[in-house]
């Protein structure tokens, strides 16, 4: 009977455990697209937005230099799992604002990865590791396609039902992330 019991409450919480998750992981991207706007704002000579919701077909962050003549359409992806992926549609909007902003003459469209700190390893359980940053450029030779960003900073996408490896370079930030030795690169 007791463990009945559990199994009652247990059920009941499922729904709330459920929705706070939900919201944790939002909090995340929220954190990690703040956290680049932060970082280009501090490295002088760029000015950075969060442009809100994906609902409004808009990239996470835009980043622009008119001192370098430079724009950053830019998609971020923040989690505690082994993967992070990055749907088609969000790629493709990230490369019709590259396309729209001509007046600049370098534009690219970067994949911005986070890997947090603690990895989930279960249900609300986790264990420590490395926290890994990677930032890609999408190549345009490449058609937009669901790919998928794993903890080593590899990445694979979807085509014709096979699982393909992209070859994206990094891209050089104007600052220093400080994880994984990603390179800044001057204003």
């Amino acid at each position: 009977m007791r463990s009945r019991q559990v199994a009652v409450s247990t059920a009941g919480q499922a729904g709330g455990n459920g929705q706070r998750a939900s919201r944790m992981r939002r909090q995340r991207g929220y954190r990690w697209e703040d956290t680049l706007v932060k970082r280009f704002r501090a490295c002088g000579g760029w000015q950075a937005f969060r442009l809100g919701s994906p609902s409004v077909s808009l990239p996470d962050v835009l980043a622009v230099s008119t001192e370098s003549n430079s724009m950053c359409s830019i998609e971020a992806k923040s989690g505690t799992g082994t993967s992070l992926m990055v749907p088609y549609d969000q790629i493709e909007r990230c490369l019709q604002w590259v396309g729209t902003f001509d007046i600049y003459k370098e534009r690219r469209a970067i994949l911005a990865f986070k890997f947090l700190s603690k990895k989930r390893v279960g249900l609300g359980r986790y264990e420590g590791r490395q926290l890994r940053e990677y930032f890609k450029v999408w190549d345009d030779s490449y058609e937009p396609a669901d790919c998928v960003c794993t903890y080593d900073g590899r990445l694979y996408a979807r085509v014709g039902g096979e699982r393909v490896e992209l070859q994206l370079r990094d891209a050089e930030m104007p600052f220093v992330t400080g994880r994984n030795g990603a390179k800044a690169r001057r204003a």
